[in-house]
């Protein structure tokens, strides 16, 4: 069941169980995505979480289906809790942040930068077995897909330094 699903479910049995007056104005926040007063949940897109995988490098460290690098955890859905929370998805990116950040650095030159918006995409490609099924090496950009095959291509290079040296000091 999804995360919209869910709330939509919840709202329903506030709703219910509130007087009229309470009910429309809870309706009205659940409408404009307000889960509470002054917050709001954003709009899980697995679709858009799929590409942004592949545009974003997450792909360069993470796999989905086989598809991407081993440097961190497979993020299959169906290794995923279910149902899951979100927000402890994101913690546990935020407990990682340190080696993950260095990682980006190394692999692609500087952080990734999300919104929360995109961020919520992810989320919700990374739990969506349906969405994972369509991803494929065509998803990946040319520059991301560069990137993650650059050791392959200086590993020649750094062969024939480390042949030099062996030669120097032969």
């Amino acid at each position: 069941m999804s995360i919209a699903t869910k709330l939509m479910i919840s709202a329903t049995l506030v709703a219910v169980a509130l007087p009229v007056g309470a009910q429309q104005a809870t309706e009205m926040k659940m409408n404009d995505g307000m889960m509470s007063e002054g917050l709001m949940m954003p709009q899980m897109d697995a679709a858009k979480g799929r590409k942004l995988f592949a545009e974003k490098g997450c792909v360069v460290c993470h796999s989905i289906n086989g598809v991407g690098g081993e440097d961190a955890p497979a993020l299959d859905a169906e290794y995923m809790e279910t149902p899951m929370n979100p927000f402890e998805f994101a913690a546990r990116m935020w407990r990682g942040a340190g080696a993950m950040v260095e990682l980006q650095e190394d692999e692609l030159g500087g952080q990734i930068e999300l919104d929360g918006e995109e961020l919520a995409a992810i989320i919700a490609f990374v739990h969506d077995s349906n969405e994972q099924a369509m991803f494929s090496e065509k998803d990946i950009p040319e520059e991301i897909e560069a990137m993650m095959h650059h050791e392959t291509e200086d590993e020649p290079h750094d062969e024939g330094e480390g042949e030099g040296e062996e030669e120097d000091h032969g």
